[in-house]
């Protein structure tokens, strides 16, 4: 793979490199700088597109990602991590999974009519809706678009249960309904954090907020009586994975109950755009980190079997397992789960069917 270490580094982003997308035929390619074509790639700047989908709610199949249905408001990330998943999932849209995946942001406008007749359809048995199953619901999008404060307050109008995963520090304005739904065990939180290192942070996932504020959620949404778990994921083996020990103990004393991680992996287009992060900021680190990743699955960086993706095998991989049990067990983290109450599910009486 070639990376030009001489190309200009744009910084709030994490990716710096915008792969083809295999699902388009043609490539388009800058052959000179001086070319007085506006060039779209110097352009680095949010836009927003606006979608009208069929469809919002999202049965998820893989057997091992924690979810039943999925609700993505957004599609495309500002947040900018290197190594999200959701990068490849922007191919289908006609977009690159690198740059673009984070300043081409699509808003999903008719998501709360849309949530309203899936709750409504006949048969519905209220099993727990994720929010942020593919792109952070709370991504800076959010603070314009509201789209995620109205969901819930559909989910909390219906008693419709709600799981909900974010880094993003904006959802401790939903304080006010993330507290009611608690009140009647309709919603649990997670926070994703893989380093404390705000150093790392800034790099990895550059238009995030700090470890400190994430810890501030997870407290704050704690005292509200909101069950919170923490993902550290995901850890990168050279990289992130020393910090097992402070992130559960930091997590635990703020009041989370569970904790979850994943090995990062690099499936499709995000291995370039890895790669290339990775040979930029930490040159010196780059051999090591990525043979180690590689160790976690099987000599590749990417391995797509279900119960071994995201956890990883090999020497590497059991290290990080046995760490993360053993700081947890000490921490008292993961001792009891987090079960939701489906039986209160009911159209509101006010509401007209769509059906």
């Amino acid at each position: 793979m070639n990376i030009d270490a001489e190309k200009p580094y744009f910084k709030g982003r994490g990716a710096q490199v915008n792969p083809h997308n295999k699902f388009l035929k043609d490539v388009y390619v800058k052959e000179h700088d001086e070319g007085i074509d506006d060039w779209e790639e110097t352009d680095h700047k949010t836009t927003f597109l606006f979608d009208r989908s069929k469809s919002i709610v999202n049965k998820v199949d893989s057997p091992d990602v924690g979810m039943a249905y999925s609700l993505n408001p957004y599609q495309g990330c500002e947040h900018g991590c290197t190594y999200c998943y959701a990068r490849n999932s922007h191919q289908y849209w006609g977009y690159s999974a690198g740059i673009e995946f984070e300043r081409k942001i699509i808003v999903k406008q008719d998501a709360p009519a849309l949530f309203k007749k899936f709750l409504e359809k006949k048969g519905w048995d209220a099993s727990t809706i994720s929010l942020s199953g593919n792109t952070d619901c709370y991504q800076p999008a959010e603070r314009k678009f509201k789209l995620t404060r109205q969901l819930l307050e559909i989910a909390l109008a219906y008693k419709q249960p709600i799981g909900m995963i974010t880094k993003n520090s904006l959802i401790l304005r939903d304080l006010d309904l993330l507290s009611e739904m608690a009140k009647l065990n309709l919603c649990m939180v997670y926070v994703s954090i893989n380093s404390l290192n705000e150093d790392l942070r800034q790099v990895m996932e550059p238009r995030t907020t700090s470890a400190k504020q994430r810890l501030r959620v997870v407290e704050e949404l704690s005292k509200a009586g909101i069950p919170m778990g923490v993902m550290v994921a995901p850890l990168i083996p050279g990289l992130s994975d020393h910090e097992i020990p402070k992130i559960l103990k930091a997590v635990a004393q703020a009041g989370a109950i569970k904790a979850g991680y994943t090995v990062v992996r690099l499936n499709g287009a995000i291995a370039q755009i890895f790669e290339d992060w990775l040979r930029k900021n930490f040159p010196d680190r780059f051999d090591k980190v990525w043979h180690m990743i590689q160790s976690c699955h099987g000599g590749n960086v990417n391995d797509s079997r279900f119960g071994d993706r995201m956890r990883g095998d090999g020497n590497i991989a059991q290290m990080i397992r046995d760490n993360f049990r053993l700081h947890a067990k000490r921490n008292g983290l993961n001792i009891n789960e987090i079960s939701l109450n489906h039986t209160l599910f009911k159209i509101p009486s006010n509401q007209t069917s769509l059906f």
